[in-house]
């Protein structure tokens, strides 16, 4: 029997399953498909929230400590497995930003390098984009090739000698004596586990709903698409109007992304196609001159505000969570995990694990 049996292999349960095999632990990893394939695979990878001062104080104490720990996970990884997840802290300009003030004043406080530029300073920066008067710039913030990141991650977990990894498993219920829940149950037989870590992303709420624990997190769809450009016609993170560009070493150029409230539905159509090409080409005029070799879908883990849910579930023992970041799984990722494996290991927390935890925020 493993020390922990986590469900889930995006990010969250990947990192989760890293942290606690770097400790020492024996980890079995169960995931319904293939690890990070999922909404790991289907974002952009920019390692900040669009607007970080637009966000409550705990989704800023998260990204904070994950912004300073990718370059050194970045690194690690690429170092162990081979497999470079392309760290890029290229900066961020922020175009048309109506809340300036808020901004600046959220930078002051969090001890952000944010500064407001003007068109020629975009101009320089950035060739190809828009002109814009009311533009900010933050050059510490990066982005990670996420669909890279997950490949080391799972990379690295399967050359661990503590981890297990059961890919194409789908939990059909949790294994319980009383209120202790000692495994799962799949298609392939049992898991156990001394605890048991649920981090399904948008499916989360589904399974913990057969305990009748109901964890208000739902599945939110993004369409997003990519241009294959030169590479270097853009550089660095770009955002308009709640929109964004995201450029690759490669020349490839990700645009993003819808917000749909659909439920379980991972389509792409034809509507959305023509308003992220809109909402791009507003960003950087040139991408017109270049075709979209890619055009996808992906489920966020929607919760009420976007504040993960962190910590044990009421009600059972052995039994904890780490799901609902909704649009910031990756960027909260290294903090929320570390937040979560300190609590396992009784180790001090990073962090004031109060806010994230589920006890009062329940549906």
């Amino acid at each position: 029997m493993s020390d922990f049996l986590i469900i889930g292999g995006g990010v969250i349960g990947m990192m989760t399953a890293l942290q606690l095999a770097d400790a020492g632990q024996r980890v079995t990893l169960v995931e319904r498909g293939e690890c990070g394939q999922e909404a790991s695979w289907a974002g952009g990878g920019i390692v900040s929230p669009l607007y970080p001062w637009r966000y409550a104080t705990p989704i800023s104490q998260l990204s904070r400590w994950s912004e300073g720990a990718y370059p050194t996970l970045s690194l690690r990884l690429w170092e162990e497995t081979g497999i470079d997840p392309e760290y890029r802290q290229k900066g961020l300009l922020y175009l048309n930003v109506d809340d300036e003030a808020k901004a600046l004043a959220w930078a002051r406080t969090m001890g952000k390098p944010l500064k407001r530029v003007d068109s020629d300073f975009v101009a320089e920066k950035e060739p190809q984009a828009a002109p814009s008067e009311r533009a900010l710039w933050m050059p510490t913030l990066g982005s990670i090739r996420n669909p890279r990141l997950a490949q080391a991650l799972k990379a690295r977990l399967s050359a661990m000698p503590e981890v297990t990894l059961r890919e194409g498993r789908e939990v059909q219920r949790f294994i319980r004596q009383g209120s202790t829940i000692t495994g799962v149950e799949t298609a392939q037989g049992p898991l156990h586990g001394e605890r048991v870590i649920v981090c399904g992303g948008a499916w989360v709420a589904g399974l913990l709903a057969t305990l009748e624990v109901a964890l208000p997190v739902r599945p939110i769809k993004g369409q997003m698409i990519a241009f294959q450009t030169p590479p270097g016609l853009v550089s660095r993170v770009i955002l308009k109007d709640g929109r964004y560009v995201i450029p690759r070493a490669d020349g490839l150029v990700l645009a993003g992304s819808t917000l749909e409230d659909i439920g379980f539905d991972k389509t792409t159509d034809a509507e959305a196609l023509a308003l992220l090409k809109q909402s791009a080409e507003a960003i950087v005029p040139a991408l017109a001159g270049y075709p979209v070799a890619h055009h996808w879908a992906g489920l966020r883990p929607g919760s009420p505000d976007g504040t993960p849910f962190i910590g044990a579930v009421p009600g059972w023992e052995r039994l904890y969570v780490n799901a609902g970041h909704f649009r910031n799984g990756l960027v909260l990722a290294p903090a929320s995990t570390h937040l979560l494996v300190d609590q396992l290991l009784g180790r001090e927390a990073l962090i004031d694990p109060v806010p994230y935890r589920l006890e009062g925020r329940l549906a």
